[in-house]
């Protein structure tokens, strides 16, 4: 079964953003090639019984085995070791990708306490789009009760697009909620 989220962008959006856009065809339009999630454990990486955990709440958020990070340099200030455990990432492709994405707009977002909007900041100058989160618990699938210490997460989007406003254009049609200029 098609993912909701993918179904909405094949029928509707694509064609919009092309009329919308000014485009030749629909597949000049942006479209998502892939979710990241990075999730820090600094000092806590080196404890089993931690990253085990963060890896069980990560695997059931994104319905993927996360992958272990490791520090490339040793920094004495920071108290790191090279190949020591640094945190955990995963890459969402195809299907996981648009229900991840899907239930991220719809159900964690306005889970978030004092969530107004997400900065239209966040765009890079080749239209991925990047936001953190600053509690892992807003996802349904994690327990609060279970969860030994609150963490953050980083949320990278890569889209494939010519310029941020060309990415704009999708994430708004997606229905991310995005802070309004008049908005404070």
């Amino acid at each position: 079964m098609t993912p909701r989220l993918k179904e909405l962008y094949f029928k509707e959006i694509q064609p919009d953003l092309k009329t919308k856009l000014g485009l030749k065809n629909i597949y000049m339009g942006p479209k998502i090639q892939k979710v990241i999630l990075n999730m820090g454990l600094g000092l806590d990486g080196n404890d089993s019984k931690v990253l085990k955990s963060c890896e069980e709440d990560l695997a059931k958020i994104t319905g993927q085995k996360p992958v272990v990070t490791k520090f490339k340099k040793s920094v004495a200030n920071f108290k790191t070791r090279k190949g020591s455990n640094a945190g955990l990432k995963v890459t969402l492709r195809k299907d996981k990708m648009y229900e991840f994405l899907d239930r991220l707009v719809n159900i964690a977002l306005p889970r978030i306490k004092d969530f107004r909007g997400l900065s239209v900041n966040g765009f890079d100058n080749f239209g991925n789009y990047s936001f953190g989160v600053k509690e892992h618990i807003i996802f349904p699938e994690v327990s609060f009760d279970r969860a030994d210490k609150v963490r953050g997460l980083d949320i990278i989007i890569v889209i494939s697009a010519k310029n941020k406003e060309h990415s704009f254009a999708l994430l708004e049609k997606l229905n991310f909620p995005f802070i309004k200029k008049g908005d404070n």
